[in-house]
């Protein structure tokens, strides 16, 4: 007897950009899904960014760079490297002063190492509040930090480390938004009924398919669609959208969350 595969023709939200969908869609397909790429969130850097300026040319000055995800590495480097590009050793020298490196997340520390780069601090729980906890031993009164993020990302990190006597700069470098060509292409998929099961990675991601939701005047369509998210932080948005949400793991990994997708249809089957 052929065993079905547990997610055997269920469509599946994959809302992530075509450059980062593709191992997101792989194993959506490993367990026999149909991935339905559509981008609930695009990123693009803050041009003439002259506060991320200053922060570099005072680089060696710090103590820590912290980084909370791989956006935020491969924009900040693109920022570097374009220095470097000006016809200046403006990139060397930001390379050869890097201070020590914290990062939320092993994809984020597997980025930096990729580029050569060797990450200090790596928290056991990929969340704000446990990186907060583990990360403040090693931080002393006057230690200067320095956290690069996204226009939409909290300052708890950074208030937390302030609070604790650090001296902290947060420079916003890039800004995160709903690609327009996505709007359309989600409304006409939950319009149709054509999503069994909505994944989410972020909060934003939550803001912008709600935002489409409203517009279009969908949010009965989301009654028959299991959810599945990662991290506590979005989980809390889905459930201030009144949203249940069917699969949340204790590990905030993609691959966590489609496992506990799986486990939640099986237990429907039986």
């Amino acid at each position: 007897m052929i065993e079905v595969p547990p997610l055997f023709n269920k469509k599946v939200l994959v809302p992530r950009g075509k450059d980062q969908a593709k191992s997101f869609s792989k194993l959506v397909r490993e367990y026999g899904g149909i991935p339905v790429e559509v981008p609930l969130i695009a990123f693009r850097p803050i041009e003439k960014n002259h506060c991320l300026e200053q922060c570099l040319s005072r680089l060696d000055t710090y103590d820590w760079l912290i980084f909370t995800s791989n956006v935020t590495v491969e924009t900040f480097f693109t920022f570097v490297e374009a220095g470097a590009g000006n016809g200046s050793d403006f990139g060397t020298k930001v390379g050869n002063r890097l201070p020590k490196i914290a990062v939320i997340g092993k994809r984020t520390e597997a980025v930096l190492t990729e580029k050569g780069i060797t990450v200090e601090f790596v928290p056991t729980v990929y969340v704000a509040e446990a990186f907060v906890e583990e990360f403040l031993p090693f931080v002393q009164k006057g230690s200067r930090v320095l956290i690069p993020k996204g226009n939409l990302a909290r300052d708890y990190i950074a208030s937390s480390l302030a609070e604790a006597g650090a001296k902290v700069d947060e420079v916003v470098i890039y800004e995160n938004y709903l690609p327009e060509e996505s709007r359309g292409k989600l409304a006409e998929m939950l319009g149709s009924g054509l999503l069994d099961i909505l994944t989410f990675t972020s909060p934003s991601t939550v803001d912008h398919l709600m935002a489409v939701v409203q517009e279009y005047g969908l949010a009965e369509r989301l009654n028959r669609c299991i959810i599945g998210c990662i991290g506590p932080i979005t989980e809390k948005r889905l459930r201030e959208y009144g949203l249940p949400i069917h699969a949340s793991p204790e590990e905030y990994t993609v691959r966590e969350m489609m496992k506990s997708l799986v486990r939640v249809l099986g237990e429907e089957k039986s």
